[in-house]
């Protein structure tokens, strides 16, 4: 079924996410956002209105294109009743074995995401990257290229950076950055920023 699709937040994540909505055969409505010297249109598409217009739309699906996690969870809240629409890109590989997505996640392509993976709602499971058997929390990221081993666990508000490789059976806790190239070979248990090969905190 069709369905009509309005991007939250028209930066460069917003517009990847629109192209996602566009080659997956659904109607992309426009944008969504809250700075007010875009102009009426970004690459050919509508800027609809800010954030609080969406109540204008009641027979659109809504998906938030803002790489921020805090940000993210923010407008979530302030949109009440509304559908959330998964973008998933068609080069995306997805098991249909005990695999779940959120709502409002978003696929970009050429990830692959294996059997009995459970994404949370509102992440971004961005290009290339791949997810094993693994839980993932709401409005986490997992950024290009990163792979994540079997059985791993992700928490809320965590970014997992570009490359970054967590081994099997380890666990991250919520709000955690883990820096680009970043190899993860032990459980995370204390929110922070870790980087290196082996991952350590860093102030």
């Amino acid at each position: 079924m069709n369905e009509q699709v309005i991007v939250i937040g028209a930066s460069g994540h917003g517009k990847v996410v629109a192209d996602i909505v566009r080659r997956s055969g659904d109607t992309l409505l426009g944008f969504l956002d809250d700075n007010e010297t875009l102009p009426p249109e970004i690459a050919g598409i509508p800027v609809l209105g800010k954030v609080v217009d969406f109540a204008k739309y009641p027979d659109a699906s809504f998906v938030v294109g803002i790489g921020n996690s805090a940000i993210r969870e923010k407008i979530v809240r302030q949109l009440d009743n509304v559908r959330w629409y998964t973008a998933i890109h068609p080069s995306a590989v997805i098991s249909t074995l005990d695999t779940q997505i959120g709502a409002g996640s978003v696929v970009m392509a050429n990830a692959v995401i294996n059997t009995s993976a459970h994404i949370g709602a509102h992440c971004i499971i961005n290009t290339s990257s791949v997810v094993d058997d693994n839980h993932i929390g709401d409005f986490t990221h997992i950024s290009v290229g990163s792979k994540l081993g079997g059985t791993v666990s992700i928490g809320t508000h965590t970014w997992v950076g570009i490359g970054a490789t967590v081994s099997n059976n380890v666990s991250i806790c919520d709000h955690c950055m883990i820096g680009a190239g970043t190899v993860v070979i032990r459980d995370i248990k204390e929110s922070g920023t870790y980087v290196g090969v082996p991952a350590r905190k860093i102030k």
